[in-house]
């Protein structure tokens, strides 16, 4: 099974697990209390899954755009959207991340998606690319970890980041102000996994 498949798999039953919707929300309210965010604010939100960032942060800014590579996921979203009158323009990837994100945005977020692309620094380099001059970034994922955060690895490039490796792929994408913080502490069968929230100003 393909990393797309199995999140298109997961997604109906996505957020049922109140430990992903906790972290959607710490992860929302960090951004929030980070990032100037208004209503006039063009936002993408990279990899967004079944929009639970999305949605928390869609009344914050302006038009919003979800964009990820599981078609499941992003029905879902559109549902949860639809549902709640909350408009969200919807961006399919292919299986790689690729592809047109539409932009260029004031706002870039992305949570719990760094550790499945396989070039991180390419994918800031790409963010700079999408955002208009003065732009914010605000990326969460997880600190380094031991690999046992995953059951299934299908599709995990990476067990977390050192945070220092972050700020340096920050910088030489040409990202100013960086700043990282501790945005939840995860847990999960016991154990606590630290998520960081890694924000950035595009000169």
């Amino acid at each position: 099974m393909t990393d797309t498949e199995r999140f298109d798999r997961a997604a109906p039953t996505w957020d049922h697990e109140d430990r992903r919707v906790a972290l959607a929300q710490a992860v929302a309210e960090a951004i929030s209390a980070r990032v100037p965010l208004s209503r006039g604010l063009s936002t993408l939100d990279f990899g967004c899954g079944t929009g639970l960032v999305t949605l928390a942060l869609a009344p914050k800014v302006g038009a919003i755009t979800g964009a990820d590579t599981s078609p499941g996921m992003l029905k879902t979203l559109a549902e949860k959207a639809q549902a709640l009158g909350i408009p969200v323009r919807l961006r399919p990837l292919d299986p790689a991340g690729t592809g047109d994100l539409g932009g260029p945005y004031q706002l870039i977020v992305s949570s719990m998606t760094l550790h499945h692309i396989p070039d991180v620094p390419a994918l800031f380099h790409r963010f700079a690319g999408q955002l208009q001059p003065g732009g914010h970034i605000a990326l969460a994922d997880l600190d380094q970890e031991d690999g046992s955060f995953h059951e299934d690895l299908t599709g995990v490039h990476h067990h977390g980041f050192s945070r220092d490796q972050i700020q340096a792929w920050l910088e030489a994408a040409g990202f100013l102000q960086i700043h990282l913080e501790t945005a939840q502490v995860s847990r999960k069968n016991g154990k606590d996994y630290p998520v960081f929230l890694a924000t950035a100003r595009k000169a």
